[in-house]
């Protein structure tokens, strides 16, 4: 079997995965963030965890790319700076601005983690850097190019506007959660969540490979079922919460 067909048989592998996980988040809750809890063997701590989560979607693909062979076309180099610029924030800004000392996560949340990332930084950047077709010059001035650039830029925007407001909720003596308000937040409960979506769908767009829409829907397939959660739960603990409010996409779901 040559690198082709291994990578064609994981990325139809990698699409059944996410289907499998989209179901099972629905029943399972992921142990982290408010649902860390016993029974999921050892924790430790939550920054730590992060980092070690993240870092390998940004070291490999800054890895595949070297290992590549289109170090010099631009559109490569705009796809990894895109890429490393999201993963930069997400491995070493986001943990440090977490709320709550002596937080946790389970172990095996982060090695499930470390997994997918490696698989999708594999998927991608080899795609990307070597297996797929190369861009030409005209990809700039195609719709799809500029469409997807445009989504995930504005995806990445909410969801740090998202975050940055949950950041603030509490002041740090204060403990126990409030209900977030302001901006995207006033029509649906996770719009962080939503913006990494619709992020990760403008990289589906925007590389027009099966490997970039893999992301997308991994990315749907583990935070939709998880926003559910988070909606339920606002509305269970908080006899006020807004009624009009969706889950994650706003007036549908």
């Amino acid at each position: 079997m040559n690198e082709h067909q291994f990578f064609n048989y994981l990325v139809y592998t990698w699409f059944g995965l996410a289907g499998s996980t989209f179901l099972l988040l629905f029943f399972i809750k992921a142990p982290y963030g408010r649902y860390t809890r016993s029974g999921w063997g050892p924790l430790i701590g939550r920054r730590l965890g992060w980092i070690i989560m993240e870092a390998p979607s940004f070291l490999f693909l800054g890895l595949f790319f070297i290992l590549g062979n289109r170090h010099t076309q631009l559109l490569p180099i705009i796809f990894l700076c895109l890429w490393e610029i999201h993963y930069f924030h997400r491995t070493f800004i986001f943990p440090f601005q977490l709320r709550g000392k002596g937080k946790k996560i389970a172990l095996l949340t982060v090695v499930m983690a470390v997994i997918f990332n490696l698989g999708n930084a594999y998927i991608n950047g080899r795609w990307l850097f070597y297996l797929g077709p190369e861009y030409s010059s005209k990809w700039f001035y195609n719709p799809r190019f500029i469409i997807g650039i445009l989504m995930f830029i504005a995806g990445f925007v909410i969801c740090k506007q998202s975050d940055h407001i949950l950041q603030n909720l509490r002041k740090p003596q204060d403990s126990g959660y409030k209900i977030p308000q302001g901006r995207m937040f006033r029509l649906i409960s996770c719009p962080n969540y939503f913006g990494e979506i619709f992020q990760w769908c403008g990289w589906a767009v925007a590389t027009w490979s099966l490997a970039g829409l893999t992301f997308a829907v991994w990315t749907a397939a583990n935070l939709l079922p998880r926003a559910w959660s988070h909606h339920k739960w606002y509305k269970n603990e908080f006899p006020d919460y807004p009624a009009d409010r969706k889950a994650i996409i706003p007036f549908i779901f």
